[in-house]
């Protein structure tokens, strides 16, 4: 019996299998060098394995999806176990290139896909149905706002259920149980509920593949009855995906490259901004290629930091309005031209809508539509082939780094603190910076770690993630998780602030679990910062916790796990030291106890900005 749920789609275009071409497909993982270079899904051009013929009680659809999950870059998928998706568990354990790792709850084992995804270019994450389903939509809705493909599977009831006014357990107790489903529209690409074998094989691989190439989360659904069951559709290997690219429309690339170059070539100091969405369009090269060719000065919004390198010899910081690094905003606003590649304009990086740009000197790049200034808008034009067509026809300008070069004041020190003085926050990430090299990552947790870890000079090949547009508390601590699970060559570095840690803290349990080396900082300050400088009230202070206490108590003695509170700079020396010598192979859990008013200067300006925005009263009638 097919299924009763629509298989609806997002308002976005998706495209049919029909137009993709078979071929072989491979996952390279981000490991060559490029600060925030985004994993690419290279076609190679021949298959080797598809005409491979194994024994039919093999043939079913828990081997066929765990030999997707494969072939597209996934080696581990998070996962919460329940009685609907126990027997498709059996089956990922099965395949050998799979190796699962079971979280603490379904919200952590989202967050870590995501990180995972941020590394590898896709992650997957397997719950249960609807308890664990409705629990991990959090961190799928964060992974839909920063464009990561994410395949989130879900075990779903027995097939013979479907159809029938039964009411089964998982559920709000209705008949009608397809509340789960509904609520994943929202915030996936494609929905697939797969209730019968014979259009499952289909199913399935469609929204593998619309995950891909919308780099979107996209929804499974698999019958707990079906995983175990061998299909004729699954008696072959199955064939690795091609994808067919995408291509600009040649004849509007055109146009918008010549509407550009006269643009940006008639102005006297036009200066170039990369946003998030470089990573989606795959444009970080071609965004640097356009800097070398235009000598532009090259800054880069707060959510694209990772994305264009820093040690570049234009790049004058982040651009965030009032908060922007010295002297970037200042050249940024007084441009009489700027392009923004892939920019992402919200009430956030946008510090309360207080931006001084003028729309008419803009040039923006989105991830296939070019926007001239006030004029023409061209669509169906890939931002990676726009930038690369751009190089070649912009005249070379080098004024607006001039102009930057001769106003440019270095930045000042910290204070030096005297003889063990309690420990400032400045002071911290003076140390953090001298831990970075190519062989680490940074995340920054939601919070005041935002614009502390903004400022932070990220050398040649050092990762760095945080999730601005979502901005959900507790994300990193999944995330790292995921992200060191993937990028097994980067030590990763993490800043979460207290509040965000109680949100999330027992999935610290599966780092140690995994054998991950991550060096987490806990700023420990007494409750949420970033809220109490955008509206304080008593809901702002939290309950103060033994934070290495904690951690000591979850690592129980199995594992490799060193944890240390830290009051000043002589202790925090001894911390790093320890942590990246004699414990450099452990997990490294170090408490930074801070005041609680020891917020960066740009979080007191970014919170009276977005709280007036927060609080403009209603529009008269």
């Amino acid at each position: 019996m097919h299924s009763h749920f629509p298989h609806t789609k997002h308002s976005k275009h998706i495209y049919s299998f029909m137009d993709t071409k078979i071929g072989a497909l491979e996952a390279t993982a981000a490991t060559n060098g490029n600060v925030g270079s985004p994993p690419k899904l290279a076609p190679t051009c021949c298959v080797q394995s598809s005409a491979v013929l194994f024994n039919s009680a093999e043939a079913t659809l828990g081997r066929h999806l765990a030999r997707r999950l494969v072939q597209i870059g996934v080696s581990d998928v998070f996962s919460v176990p329940g009685d609907f998706n126990l027997t498709l568990l059996d089956h990922l354990i099965a395949e050998p290139g799979l190796n699962l790792v079971g979280c603490c709850n379904e919200l952590n084992a989202g967050y870590a896909a995501d990180g995972y995804a941020r590394s590898r270019g896709v992650g997957a994450c397997v719950v249960t149905f609807t308890v664990g389903g409705l629990s991990v939509l959090n961190a799928i809705a964060g992974a839909y706002s920063e464009n990561l493909p994410l395949i989130c599977i879900v075990g779903g009831p027995n097939s013979n259920d479907y159809g029938t006014n039964r009411i089964l357990h998982h559920t709000i107790g209705l008949p009608d149980f397809s509340q789960e489903f509904r609520c994943f529209q929202t915030v996936t690409c494609y929905q697939a509920v797969v209730n019968n074998l014979e259009d499952a094989h289909e199913l399935i691989d469609t929204a593998i593949s619309t995950a891909l190439k919308e780099s979107k989360p996209v929804y499974i659904s698999i019958g707990c009855n079906l995983a175990a069951i061998p299909h004729p559709t699954f008696s072959r290997e199955p064939v690795p995906f091609s994808l067919a690219p995408k291509l600009s429309n040649k004849m509007g690339l055109e146009a918008a490259v010549e509407a550009a170059a006269e643009f940006l070539n008639k102005a006297v100091k036009p200066v170039m901004v990369g946003g998030p969405k470089l990573r989606v369009s795959h444009a970080c090269d071609a965004f640097v290629e356009f800097a070398d060719a235009s000598g532009y000065a090259l800054a880069v919004t707060p959510a694209g930091k990772g994305l264009v390198p820093e040690y570049h010899p234009h790049f004058i910081g982040t651009y965030w309005g009032a908060v922007s690094t010295a002297f970037c905003a200042e050249i940024v606003e007084s441009a009489d031209a700027y392009i923004f590649a892939g920019p992402i304009f919200n009430d956030y990086s946008s510090v309360g809508y207080s931006l001084l740009l003028k729309k008419e000197k803009a040039l923006i790049v989105h991830p296939d539509r070019v926007i001239v200034g006030n004029g023409p808008t061209f669509g169906c034009i890939l931002m990676k082939d726009f930038l690369q067509a751009l190089a070649i026809r912009i005249k070379k300008n080098t004024t607006a780094y001039e102009n930057y070069h001769r106003i440019f004041v270095p930045e000042g020190h910290p204070l030096k603190c005297a003889p063990r003085e309690p420990l400032r926050v400045n002071v911290l990430f003076e140390h953090i910076q001298k831990m970075l090299s190519s062989d680490t990552a940074v995340i920054a947790e939601t919070g005041d770690s935002w614009f502390n870890c903004q400022k932070l000079k990220l050398p040649q090949g050092c990762g760095y993630e945080f999730q601005m547009q979502y901005g959900s508390i507790g994300w990193s601590v999944g995330a790292t998780l995921g992200y060191a699970q993937a990028a097994t060559d980067k030590r990763v570095i993490v800043c979460i602030g207290d509040g965000s840690f109680q949100v999330t803290a027992q999935d610290v349990s599966t780092m140690l679990r995994c054998g991950q080396n991550s060096i987490i900082f806990l700023i420990n300050n007494g409750g949420y910062t970033i809220e109490v400088e955008i509206h304080d009230g008593p809901y702002n202070v939290i309950k103060n916790w033994n934070y290495t206490g904690l951690v000591d108590a979850i690592h129980n003695g199995e594992g490799k796990c060193w944890t240390t509170k830290v009051v000043c700079e002589e202790d925090l020396i001894e911390a790093i030291e320890t942590a990246t010598g004699a414990k450099k192979d452990c997990f490294c859990f170090i408490e930074v106890m801070a005041h609680k008013d020891d917020t960066s200067k740009e979080l007191l300006e970014w919170g009276s900005r977005v709280s007036a925005a927060n609080s403009r009263p209603p529009n008269p009638q």
